[in-house]
């Protein structure tokens, strides 16, 4: 069984920072790619930014120059610096593992609301 931790989410004014995190524990092989999607009240799920084991990295271009996706691999743990947040940045945020083995697996999700 895996498990996908997520934390530091939360509430910041526009124009702010915050950092998330997600540690991948249980019953983890091989790791393809970790990443992170978000989704908006009413909206669907998008991708926002994911990262391979070779680190090669892919972003939205609605976050490109803003955020930093990076991963820590002895601690199967993928980090995403988000910096000058934005109103339309509010979402939940979900923290995705992909095996090589084609398996998927999601965090629970953490909110991130930017406002004034």
């Amino acid at each position: 069984q895996v498990q996908l931790v997520e934390s530091g989410g939360g509430f910041v004014q526009p124009g702010g920072s915050l950092r998330l995190s997600c540690a991948a524990s249980g019953s983890i092989f091989s790791i393809r790619s970790m990443g992170w999607y978000r989704q908006a009240p009413g909206k669907q799920r998008e991708l926002v930014a994911t990262i391979t084991v070779g680190t090669d990295t892919n972003y939205a271009d609605s976050v490109k120059g803003r955020f930093t996706i990076s991963r820590d691999n002895a601690k199967n743990t993928v980090y995403l610096q988000m910096n000058s947040l934005k109103a339309e940045d509010t979402a939940v945020y979900y923290c995705n593992l992909y095996l090589t083995n084609r398996m998927n697996y999601w965090g629970q999700g953490t909110l991130v609301t930017v406002s004034s």
